[in-house]
């Protein structure tokens, strides 16, 4: 938790202090406490979810669970008002994508065997997932004036500040070092003043069912950037389940953009 709660109080704050020096105008009233919110949801319950679920779980097995997100993201889209019809070939895209995932990450996820971890990874997921959909689509149905990526600066700092106590509450060594303060601010840089506002501005343009699809991507950049610069194995089954995890985008982005 105090990983979360830093990596999303300088991220959150040097994007506000960004948009005060070139007087970019800022939520306020009801709607930074509604774009407060969903942060909570979207980043302190589903990015805090995935930290602790990788305390008994691998990335490579927790990047799997997360694959499933897509279907969070139109089961809920499907339900809240106003409600989003799902085409049945749209879900048949998400299943293929889905598949391709599997047959990518899924035969070393489970290298490490059974363990009474996985079903508590599982289920921490779940939840996070679930709170990171409901913020999101809470978001896109909110009436604001402010931009997009500064909503997204208002809910990291948002997420950062709830976060913080928790932290201070679990206690624990914190051991700093090069490297964790590098991959601090490399999460603090490309993570969310990149990552994260390149998917807000996403989430406020394109279709719901669009935005999901970058869990079935980010696998995809993970297993080139590790044949690249880590030399793991790159073979036939890679080939083919990026073939697949291509087709089912490509089947939803023809669907929702037709």
């Amino acid at each position: 938790m105090m990983l979360v709660s830093l990596r999303y109080l300088l991220s959150g704050s040097i994007m506000l202090i960004g948009a005060i020096a070139l007087r970019i105008p800022l939520p306020t009233g009801r709607e930074l406490r509604n774009t407060a919110l969903t942060g909570l949801l979207v980043l302190g319950i589903g990015n805090g979810a995935l930290v602790w679920a990788e305390t008994w779980v691998p990335s490579g097995l927790a990047a799997l669970m997360i694959t499933m997100s897509p279907f969070w993201f139109l089961g809920l889209n499907a339900v809240m008002p106003p409600r989003e019809h799902v085409r049945p070939a749209t879900w048949l895209g998400l299943l293929v994508g889905l598949g391709g995932a599997a047959l990518l990450i899924g035969p070393g996820a489970f290298a490490g065997g059974w363990h009474s971890g996985l079903v508590k990874g599982f289920l921490a997921l779940q939840f996070g997932m679930f709170g990171w959909t409901l913020g999101s689509l809470l978001q896109r149905r909110m009436p604001t004036r402010a931009h997009p990526i500064v909503g997204g600066a208002v809910q990291q700092l948002a997420a950062g500040l709830a976060c913080a106590p928790w932290a201070l509450i679990a206690g624990g060594d914190i051991h700093w070092s090069t490297r964790g303060v590098g991959a601090l601010a490399y999460l603090v840089v490309f993570g969310s003043i990149v990552g994260y506002s390149a998917y807000v501005l996403a989430m406020d343009r394109l279709p719901v069912a669009i935005v999901s699809l970058y869990n079935y991507v980010n696998p995809v950049v993970a297993v080139l950037l590790g044949y690249l610069f880590y030399n793991e194995p790159f073979g036939a089954r890679e080939a083919l389940a990026m073939l697949v995890i291509f087709l089912g985008v490509a089947v939803v982005k023809r669907l929702e953009t037709s």
